[in-house]
């Protein structure tokens, strides 16, 4: 195994220290390497503001360090005679937040890409406590679970720890792997989805978990997020998936096996039914709520969830006549 840190403009000492430690703790070849030279010489060429100094961090600075991290991880693997193995996991996948092509939404074999981000979380936390990679190694991934997720491409204040948050920018994963595993696994309405996280994440909703972690209105935004970019924006990167493992409950969202969705479908079905949902939850918040009895939960009715009914009219078919038997 070789393994590479490949620090560019953002790259905090915590997390390349973290890389270095851990390949040193697991004992493999490798090395560090910096993408800013590369990276410099592609924002000349084509022109970019930051190659004249200016602090313009767009989505093209971003992607050109993602670009430089993979074209050297394939070239690494074309010297070697090896594989690159992918980083990202199900939950990037479901929102395209990976960089396409020349970029980690590319590799070799993803071993990560049929498992959920909360899953990997829990999975290191895991390893660690048992020590499965030894004491070193586990001490560095309990510390990279204590690490904000973030790409770290865009430059901030100081480098001790990341400047962005990839949860702050598209949201929780909390709630997005949640969202993905109903809407893909059990084939939910977003109405539906959206009433059972109320039901099992917002803390100010009637007969809501009083330690829910998030609001009504922040689950309702985050869901509309997810369904904008899984539905919308990001089904043209699944399309092009390298291989990988079909892992766990949740299934795949490769287009080989469990997922087949058009490139360039739209989301606005679904949202116009997340936004059927949200006025719902408004009329019951407002105290005109419908329930029967056994479901009163503090004081009040507790509404029912929306439910889907079929409308289309019941046609017999053609040239055969209902029968009635008369019996006495």
């Amino acid at each position: 195994m070789l393994a590479y840190a490949l620090p560019g403009y953002a790259t905090s000492e915590r997390t390349q220290q973290n890389a270095l430690r851990l390949i040193e703790a697991l004992g493999v070849a490798g090395g560090i390497i910096d993408i800013r030279p590369s990276s410099e010489q592609m924002l000349k060429d084509i022109g970019h503001p930051c190659a004249e100094g200016r602090r313009v961090y767009d989505v093209t600075f971003e992607n050109v360090q993602a670009g430089e991290r993979t074209s050297h991880l394939f070239r690494l693997a074309n010297r070697h005679e090896a594989l690159v193995v992918g980083t990202g996991d199900l939950s990037e996948l479901a929102l395209g937040w990976c960089t396409y092509g020349v970029g980690d939404q590319m590799a070799h074999y993803d071993v990560n890409a049929s498992v959920p981000k909360t899953l990997i979380r829990h999975l290191i936390q895991w390893a660690a406590d048992r020590e499965e990679v030894g004491e070193a190694a586990s001490a560095v991934l309990r510390d990279v679970l204590g690490t904000a997720i973030s790409p770290e491409l865009v430059p901030g204040a100081h480098d001790s720890a990341p400047a962005q948050s990839t949860e702050r920018a598209i949201g929780p994963f909390d709630l997005h792997d949640f969202s993905l595993y109903y809407v893909t696994r059990r084939g939910y309405r977003p109405a539906k989805v959206a009433y059972l996280e109320a039901s099992a994440w917002a803390r100010d909703v009637p007969g809501g978990p009083a330690d829910g972690r998030y609001t009504l209105a922040e689950i309702l935004r985050w869901l509309g997020v997810f369904l904008d970019r899984f539905f919308r924006l990001s089904q043209f990167k699944r399309s092009a998936l390298p291989n990988a493992p079909k892992v766990g409950s949740g299934g795949s969202l490769s287009p080989r096996s469990d997922w087949r969705a058009p490139s360039d479908s739209g989301a606005a079905p679904w949202l116009a039914d997340l936004e059927i949902a949200r006025a719902w939850i408004e009329r019951s918040s407002g105290g005109r709520s419908e329930g029967g009895p056994g479901e009163r939960i503090a004081g009040r009715a507790r509404p029912k969830a929306p439910v889907a009914t079929d409308t289309r009219s019941r046609r017999r078919r053609p040239g055969r006549r209902r029968s009635t038997r008369r019996t006495r």
